[in-house]
């Protein structure tokens, strides 16, 4: 399917892994659902998918065919230190550039080593640190890569930058024009929702309605 939800969303027309392997829309605390928070740990580490809060801020995958041309479409192919570039740019905040610059330094870092790092410690800063996660994350900047036992409760969340995950695609997202990269996620999306109209497209990948039109009349070629 090229991306999915790991929950179901309402009002968000994307598919799910939960409902894929619990076959219902209501969530509740399984062992289907212990099963899949499993997977969304274990995929990004192996390098299978790309995982990060990205569709309204909630859980995705990304398959990796799919990742270049989303990252093309949101110009966010960087490399590992871009972060003075796309601050100057005025295209992330100066608390997650400061996250950015810590994961270049000292690589992939579980959340409480990562808010330590950048002196993100007191609960005040922690909100910052989750705002400014939220950021790289919707730009597809960083990706979910493991989880760590820090403390007695749950697993940290460890994130790594996405251009040192996965650099083959990263790479090769610099080669895609975005116009060629929404064209390649429409005709994907399409292949499962042949009905849906380019306001739907618009509205779910961030488009205007000019571009979604556009992806939908010229489709990729075939190789």
């Amino acid at each position: 399917m090229g991306c999915c939800l790991l929950f179901p969303i309402k009002n968000l027309p994307l598919p799910s892994l939960y409902y894929a392997v619990a076959r219902r829309s209501s969530v509740t605390w399984d062992r289907y659902t212990e099963k899949i928070w499993r997977w969304k740990d274990e995929l990004g580490r192996q390098r299978r998918a790309f995982y990060a809060k990205y569709f309204k801020g909630r859980g995705t995958f990304i398959s990796l065919g799919l990742l270049p041309h989303f990252l093309a479409m949101r110009g966010t192919a960087a490399a590992p230190d871009d972060h003075r570039k796309f601050y100057a740019a005025g295209r992330i905040r100066h608390d997650a550039s400061v996250i950015w610059q810590a994961l270049e330094q000292h690589g992939p870092l579980a959340t409480l080593e990562l808010r330590h790092a950048c002196k993100m410690d007191s609960q005040v800063a922690n909100i910052r640190f989750k705002r400014a996660m939220l950021e790289l994350q919707c730009l597809l900047l960083v990706v979910h890569f493991g989880a760590e036992q820090e403390t007695a409760a749950w697993p940290s969340s460890r994130v790594e930058l996405t251009s040192r995950a996965f650099p083959s695609e990263t790479a090769a997202a610099r080669r895609i024009t975005p116009g060629t990269a929404r064209a390649a996620i429409v005709a994907t999306y399409l292949r499962w929702h042949p009905g849906a109209e380019p306001a739907r497209l618009a509205r779910l990948f961030g488009w205007s309605k000019v571009e979604a039109v556009a992806a939908m009349e010229n489709p990729p070629r075939r190789r």
